[in-house]
C-alpha cells in the first residue's frame, strides 16, 4: 500500500513537472510575441532541464521557440548563439516543423550576410566563426568551411586556420566549377545567380542582362599554399614541404599546385629549386606569361640578365600588352647602364682617359636608343604611369631631346 501511495505521489509530480514545462514554453512564445527575447532564453532555459518529459509537439515548440530567442532581430546576435539557434532549429525541423525549416534557411543566410559584414569591418575571427557554422549547418556547402580558413589566416589564428585547410584537403575540396552572372539592371551590378536555368530566368524577366557564364579555377594550389606559407611562417619546414607533397600526390597536374610548390621553396629561400619548378611549369603550359615573367624575375636576381631578358620576352609574346614583364626587360637591359657609369666615374683626365670616356658616353646613349622603344611602348599600354614616363624623360633628357622631354611633363 505504500509502495502505491509512493508511485501515485511520483506520477502526480511528473504530471505538475510536465505543466510547468509546458508554462514556461508558453511563456516563451509570449515573449517572442513581444520582442523580448532574454526573458524568452529565461524561460526556455527553466525548461530545458526537463524536456523529455513534454510530448513530441511541445518539445517541437521548444526547440522552434529557443532557435527564435537565440537568433533574435538576426543582426545582434553572436556567432555563439547564431549557432545555437541554427542546432535549435536543426531539431525542430528534424521533428516536422516547416517553420523552423523557413527559419533554418533564413539563419543560414543572415549568417553568411552577418559575415559579409563582419569581414568588411575587419572582424575576421567573428566572420570566420559565422561561416564554420554555416558549413556545419551543411556539410556539403564546403564553400564556407574554405572561406572560414580564409579568415582565420587573417585573424592569424593560424592553428585554427591549419586545422579548417587540413580538413578541406581530407575532403578533397576543390572549389572549381561555373558561376552564372548576369547585370541587375537596377544596381548594375554583376551577381551571381546560382545556376544556368535562373540566370536565364532572370534575364527573360528583363530585371538581368548581359548573362555570362564563368569558370572557376581549382582552389586546391591556393589551400596547399596557405598551409604551407603557415607552416614557413612558423618555421615548420618539413611541414610545409609534407603539405604540398601530399596535395601534389592526389593532384600532379594540377598547375596552381605547382605554382603554389614554386612559391613555398622561394619564400624557404630555396630559389634555385623555385625556378626549376617554375620551368616545369612553363613546359606543361606555355600559355601563362606570368610563369614566364616569374621565372625572368629569378633569373635577374642572380644577375643572370640575359636569360631574364629571354623570359621577359617569352612573356610579351603571349600577351604583348602584359606591361609588368615590359618593364622589368626595360630594368634588366638598364642593368648595363651601371657598368658603363662606374667605369666613366673611375676615369681620369688623361687624354687617353677622355677619348675612353667619349667611348662609353656614346655606348650608354646607344643602350639608352635601343631601350626607347619599349618604354614608348609601356607607355601606349599605360598611359599613367608616372613611374615609366619618368624614367623615359630621364633618357630623352640624357641624350639632348630637350622636346620630348617637355612633351612628356605636360603628361606628368
Amino acid at each position: 500500500m505504500k509502495t502505491n501511495i509512493l508511485t501515485a505521489a511520483a506520477v502526480s509530480f511528473l504530471t505538475m513537472t510536465a505543466v510547468a514545462q509546458k508554462d514556461q514554453v508558453k511563456n516563451a512564445e509570449d515573449a517572442l510575441e513581444d520582442g523580448n527575447y532574454a526573458e524568452a532564453k529565461a524561460q526556455l532555459k527553466v525548461a530545458e532541464p526537463n524536456l523529455s518529459e513534454l510530448n513530441d509537439r511541445w518539445q517541437e515548440n521548444f526547440y522552434l521557440y529557443k532557435g527564435k530567442a537565440y537568433m533574435g532581430d538576426g543582426k545582434t546576435a553572436s556567432a555563439e548563439d547564431l549557432k545555437t539557434a541554427a542546432e535549435a532549429f536543426q531539431k525542430a525541423s528534424e521533428m516536422g516543423s516547416d517553420e523552423a525549416t523557413e527559419a533554418l534557411t533564413a539563419l543560414k543566410n543572415n549568417l553568411i550576410q552577418s559575415a559579409i559584414a563582419d569581414q568588411n569591418k575587419e572582424e575576421y575571427a567573428s566572420a570566420a566563426d559565422k561561416l564554420y557554422t554555416s558549413y556545419q549547418l551543411s556539410k556539403t556547402d564546403t564553400v564556407y568551411l574554405y572561406y572560414a580558413a580564409n579568415n582565420m589566416v587573417q585573424a592569424k589564428d593560424y592553428d585554427k586556420a591549419v586545422e579548417y585547410l587540413e580538413l578541406l584537403n581530407e575532403l578533397d575540396y576543390d572549389g572549381s566549377g561555373k558561376a552564372y552572372t548576369a547585370v541587375n539592371v537596377e544596381t548594375g551590378e554583376r551577381e551571381n545567380l546560382g545556376s544556368k536555368q535562373q540566370m536565364d530566368l532572370m534575364v527573360k524577366t528583363e530585371q538581368y542582362k548581359e548573362p555570362e557564364v564563368e569558370n572557376i579555377p581549382s582552389k586546391k594550389g591556393d589551400i596547399a599554399q596557405l598551409i604551407a606559407r603557415i607552416y614557413i611562417s612558423q618555421e615548420q619546414y618539413d611541414k610545409a614541404i609534407a603539405a604540398m607533397d601530399k596535395a601534389k600526390a592526389t593532384n600532379p597536374d594540377d598547375m596552381g599546385l605547382l605554382q603554389a610548390e614554386a612559391n613555398m621553396y622561394y619564400q624557404m629561400g630555396e630559389k634555385d629549386k623555385a625556378r626549376e619548378i617554375l620551368e616545369e611549369v612553363a613546359a606543361k603550359d606555355p600559355s601563362d606569361p606570368l610563369t614566364f615573367n616569374n621565372i625572368g624575375l629569378m633569373y635577374a636576381e642572380i644577375e643572370d640578365t640575359e636569360k631574364a631578358i629571354d623570359f621577359y620576352k617569352k612573356a610579351l609574346e603571349i600577351d604583348p600588352e602584359f606591361n609588368e614583364a615590359r618593364v622589368n626587360m626595360i630594368a634588366a637591359k638598364l642593368q648595363a647602364e651601371k657598368e658603363i657609369i662606374d667605369e666613366m666615374n673611375g676615369l681620369g683626365m688623361s687624354k687617353a682617359d677622355n677619348q675612353r670616356y667619349d667611348e662609353l658616353d656614346a655606348e650608354r646613349k646607344e643602350l639608352y636608343k635601343s631601350v626607347l622603344p619599349d618604354l614608348e611602348k609601356a607607355m601606349e599600354v599605360d598611359p599613367d604611369n608616372k613611374d615609366i614616363i619618368q624614367t623615359a624623360m630621364n633618357l630623352y633628357s640624357n641624350l639632348g631631346n630637350q622636346e620630348k622631354v617637355e612633351e612628356l611633363k605636360a603628361k606628368m
